[in-house]
């Protein structure tokens, strides 16, 4: 049993191990989501700007191949936007879903080896 000199001390180590615990449960992995947030959504940019760029330098491709005239240029026009929305669709049908369902069968896998 604790005698009564040792409560104020006892009290500044329970503050102590409180505000350490806080600080690892919380604020690490917080720092550790807001760096993992960052990188993701500079990612997410730089792919945007790069199919952005590809985008206009394949019409442009398109353009100049195919003959000169409007009809010739609104058919460059439809062509290649039939083919991003094929590009659009295979590249979402190739992504992995990545549900709960998934994250469930992982977490069990490792508790299983």
């Amino acid at each position: 049993m604790a005698e009564i000199q040792d409560v104020p001390r006892l009290i500044r180590e329970f503050v102590d191990l409180a505000r350490d615990y806080l600080l690892q449960e919380t604020v690490e992995p917080a720092k550790k989501l807001g760096y993992f947030a960052g990188m993701s959504v500079g990612a997410a940019a730089l792919w945007a700007v790069a199919l952005i760029l590809l985008s206009v330098a394949g019409l442009r491709a398109l353009v100049g191949v195919l003959g000169d005239g409007p009809y010739w240029e609104a058919l460059a026009y439809i062509i290649y936007a039939v083919g991003l929305v094929v590009f659009a669709y295979v590249l979402i049908k190739l992504v992995p879903s990545r549900g709960v369902y998934d994250a469930q069968v992982s977490s069990d896998h490792e508790e299983s080896s």
